[in-house]
């Protein structure tokens, strides 16, 4: 593996110490910068052109991803990217940036990236519950981590919070809105099914007091032959008893408080509370 082809595998960008010890020379470095293949960073370290910023910030800051800033790179959900960037340091400090301190597994390495245990352990003391419990969910779904796992290392009181947010976690969601989605029908007190499977209608995204059919639709609904199948769908939940209301990305993250609205607003002709 050459130079170039190496480095783009470690993210694009590394320290001159992680090249000489995967086996690249001082002078084989020195010719891919005079030859204007990368780029040379301060703090030792060096690029290949258009390496992402948060990646060549981790390296320049001898840290390593983590919490939200880690999720894209480990394959997680991620509600929002983060305002400031999250990074694991074993010591020192970044200026404008969140700093994590603790690790119990390997990095991914030679990726400036933290291993996924510690970037979930660190989403659940750092982020909003909801945050944390959408990046763990991923995680979860992809068989990468299990509840129990993640409990046992949260322990004592002052790990009492993060443990807390993984009773919001069931591995139930096809995706981050829908993990949003549940959490916000369940603080309603709202009796809430998830991925529903009812006669004649198919799998269903929430069923809300055994009777409200609430579906969250991605970008995929907007399709000709989805719109079709989502059509049909409707028309048989109606035709069996069921009431439907279809909400999107922008309605449960910004407009929340209409969603419960509406849901109430179906639920109280049928529910007595």
């Amino acid at each position: 593996m050459d130079l170039a082809t190496y480095l783009k595998y470690a993210g694009s960008v590394a320290r001159t110490g992680t090249l000489l010890q995967a086996g690249f020379s001082e002078r084989t470095i020195r010719n891919a910068v005079s030859a204007g293949e990368l780029v040379r960073l301060r703090h030792g370290g060096v690029a290949l052109s258009g390496a992402a910023p948060d990646m060549v910030a981790a390296v320049l800051a001898n840290g390593l991803l983590c919490c939200a800033s880690a999720a894209p790179c480990q394959g997680l959900w991620r509600l929002h990217a983060p305002v400031r960037l999250h990074l694991l340091c074993r010591h020192g400090a970044a200026a404008g940036v969140v700093i994590h301190r603790g690790s119990l597994v390997p990095p991914e390495f030679p990726r400036p990236v933290a291993g996924l245990t510690d970037t979930l352990l660190h989403a659940l003391r750092c982020l909003p519950p909801v945050e944390a419990a959408v990046m763990v969910e991923s995680a979860l779904l992809q068989g990468r981590t299990t509840l129990p796992y993640l409990r046992q290392r949260l322990p004592g009181n002052r790990n009492g919070a993060a443990r807390g947010v993984l009773e919001l976690v069931d591995g139930t969601a096809d995706s981050a809105i829908e993990v949003v989605a549940r959490l916000l029908f369940k603080n309603q007190g709202i009796h809430t099914q998830t991925q529903v499977e009812l006669p004649g209608i198919g799998r269903v995204d929430f069923l809300l007091e055994g009777f409200l059919i609430v579906e969250i639709d991605g970008s995929t609904h907007l399709e000709p032959a989805q719109v079709k199948k989502d059509r049909r769908r409707n028309n048989a939940s109606t035709l069996s008893g069921y009431v439907v209301l279809r909400y999107g990305y922008q309605d449960v993250v910004y407009n929340p408080q209409k969603v419960i609205d509406e849901v109430w607003q179906v639920l109280r002709g049928r529910v007595i509370r």
